[in-house]
């Protein structure tokens, strides 16, 4: 069992979650972040006034699954991340282990918990 963090661009996530459903991967969560990568700040101007933001916004995508679903699920991000028009900011993937996983319904643990 793996634990994939993703940190991805905003308008990335529609086609992610469709390249992921693809593939029958249709649990994960979605969070909003603030982050810092080679894109060092952005300058807005908002309501006449000036703004240097210093944390981008980005979502991070969190989706357990079990060993035979990771090539599919990096390579989904990958795919749709990769055709963006932006140069820069791609994001990370982080792939960890999961020592256990409890259905907290049903009480059913391991690989059969992650679904």
């Amino acid at each position: 069992m793996k634990l994939i963090i993703a940190i991805i661009e905003p308008q990335e996530l529609a086609p992610i979650r469709e390249a992921l459903m693809e593939h029958k991967i249709y649990k994960f969560t979605v969070g909003n972040v603030l982050g810092q990568g080679l894109d060092l700040s952005k300058h807005e101007v908002y309501r006449g006034v000036s703004y240097d933001i210093k944390l981008l916004k980005k979502l991070r995508l969190e989706i357990a699954v079990n060993e035979e679903y990771v090539s599919h699920v990096v390579d989904a991000i990958c795919d749709v991340a990769r055709d963006a028009p932006k140069e820069a900011g791609r994001g990370k993937i982080f792939i960890l282990p999961i020592e256990e996983c409890v259905r907290i319904r049903t009480g059913e643990t391991g690989a059969v918990a992650i679904g």
